[in-house]
């Protein structure tokens, strides 16, 4: 009995230290948060303050030498080149997780995946390297505008989503039952019938999160949307016109900036924080509606 007792004391003890470690990581991790998020406020208020939120926000003139932050052409960009990119990576990746989930063999699928990830762990830069020697120089030979435009920033950012949404879809798709798959072919569906009108609408969840987290990847990439778009702080009109993202204005300038111009680019990522704050918010509340 007294043996029984002090192994039991033992897992307990040893129990209670590991919950101690796991809380304290939890911790860790939620101040790692706390301490950035109000860095960058306490950073880039005064700068709001002093500019005017609304001339921050909405100005379209970017001239640190006069005093000129605005940063709207920035947040279009930056909403422009996200859309684009979701319009090229997001069916891509949802078919080709179709693909892997329900039609691939399972040789097929052990060749794909190992891809798919290699994809995820290519750095930015490679991305950018890779946009500004081969479609830069495509775009300018096909439409004639330089190449350096919104339009490569939407075909590099939907190539470095894929993995982001590749990877969840096809989790979310083979979580989903075996017998809804035979109960539909049971009913008389199609393959591809079963696929589209049961197997997805019912991973509709997993899938959405997918896009969700494309999203939060597109709008925050930088080194990859500066080799490829120009970077002038400019409107963009048309798909072929260079503009510039708010990751990629800080990045630029914050190397050199000081005093009030410091200030704006600090305030342009508590702006980027709180839109992509607002943004998930807003998308994690439509996943819900459209999960129940």
């Amino acid at each position: 009995m007294n043996i029984e007792k002090n192994t039991v004391s033992k897992n307990r003890m040893i129990e209670n230290i590991f919950s101690k470690f796991f809380f304290l990581s939890a911790v860790i991790s939620i101040m790692s948060l706390v301490v950035i998020i109000i860095f960058v406020f306490v950073k880039g208020i005064p700068a709001i303050i002093e500019i005017g939120l609304m001339d921050f926000i909405f100005g379209k003139l970017w001239r640190p030498s006069s005093n000129d932050f605005g940063i709207l052409p920035m947040i279009l960009g930056s909403i422009y080149a996200t859309i684009g990119a979701l319009l090229i990576g997001v069916p891509i990746g949802i078919l080709t997780a179709i693909y892997i989930s329900e039609i691939a063999s399972k040789q097929i699928r052990k060749m794909i995946i190992p891809m798919v990830e290699l994809l995820a762990g290519i750095p930015s830069v490679i991305y950018g390297f890779f946009g500004l020697i081969v479609i830069v120089p495509l775009i300018d030979q096909t439409f004639k505008n330089g190449g350096n435009s919104l339009l490569a920033a939407m075909i590099i950012l939907g190539i470095m989503i894929l993995p982001t949404i590749i990877n969840i879809s096809d989790t979310s798709l083979r979580a989903v039952p075996k017998e809804y798959r035979e109960n539909s072919i049971a009913l008389g569906a199609s393959k591809m019938q079963t696929i589209f009108k049961v197997v997805l609408p019912a991973a509709k969840s997993g899938v959405l999160t997918a896009v969700v987290l494309g999203i939060g990847r597109a709008i925050g990439e930088t080194m990859a949307v500066i080799l490829v778009a120009g970077n002038s702080p400019q409107i963009p009109f048309s798909i072929f016109n260079r503009f510039r993202s708010m990751t990629a204005n800080i990045a630029i300038e914050m190397g050199y900036a000081f005093g009030l111009h410091q200030e704006a680019l600090f305030a342009t990522g508590v702006v980027l924080f709180v839109f992509i704050i607002i943004l998930n918010l807003g998308l994690n509340l439509f996943i819900r509606k459209v999960s129940d």
